[in-house]
């Protein structure tokens, strides 16, 4: 399977012109988690011998790794546990080509947008260059914004909530007057909250609540969900 895969990703690569990559290939779990270096993407079957796939995921996340993880598997009744571990996609066994092309054209597009939305933002003399692919959700308290990340940290500046609008892209829809909430780590809405991906909530007005509803709508139709 890993022949196969290799495979498929070379052929894909040099049929889109990417000539510069790299795949590097791991027998079991433990020896990815071993490894030291950062990889973009990650593909992972699903049963393998301790760990397995899930738990591998599930280990990459708490480290802090920001790879895209699809998942290769005969399992479909896993694909549920595979959004707590925010995997990008899941492919079933045998490999289907067109539906293999579709994901590494998402995986190409997502991995390009990383490169190139970044916001900086300026703390007195100092500066900081922040990914919006880490951003989780700002608000603005006073007059100082406070970006909240995935890892848990917080960066505040002062800033107004409406210049920052300007500065991210679609994924960044603003629920109430002094938030803006990443749609990608959106799982959920109700009683006037907004369910984020570690459980955390925060407020969405009345009046925006519909349209939140259709912005995850077609933020997913786009992600091609």
């Amino acid at each position: 399977m890993i022949q196969e895969l290799s495979s498929h990703l070379s052929s894909y690569m040099e049929e889109h012109q990417q000539t510069s990559f790299c795949i590097s290939s791991f027998s079991n779990g433990r020896a990815l988690l071993e490894h030291s270096g950062s990889l973009d993407v990650i593909f992972l079957d699903i049963q393998m011998e301790h760990p397995n796939g899930m738990e591998t995921a599930k280990l990459l996340r708490q480290r802090g790794t920001h790879s895209l993880l699809i998942f290769v598997t005969v399992l479909k009744e896993c694909v549920f546990d595979a959004f707590e571990v925010e995997a990008y996609d899941y492919l079933l066994k045998p490999l289907d080509d067109v539906h293999f092309k579709q994901t590494m054209d998402r995986v190409v597009r997502r991995l390009e947008q990383r490169t190139t939305r970044t916001i900086v933002v300026q703390r007195g003399t100092a500066c900081e260059v922040i990914s919006l692919d880490e951003l989780v959700y700002c608000e603005v308290l006073g007059r100082k914004i406070y970006l909240h990340k995935r890892d848990g940290t917080i960066t505040d500046y002062y800033d107004k909530l409406e210049h920052l609008e300007h500065r991210v892209d679609q994924r960044f829809f603003k629920c109430h007057r002094s938030y803006l909430v990443n749609l990608d780590y959106i799982r959920g809405c109700q009683n006037g909250q907004v369910i984020l991906l570690q459980g955390e909530t925060i407020p969405v007005s009345r009046l925006r609540e519909r349209d939140l509803i259709q912005a995850l709508l077609h933020h997913m139709k786009e992600r091609e969900f």
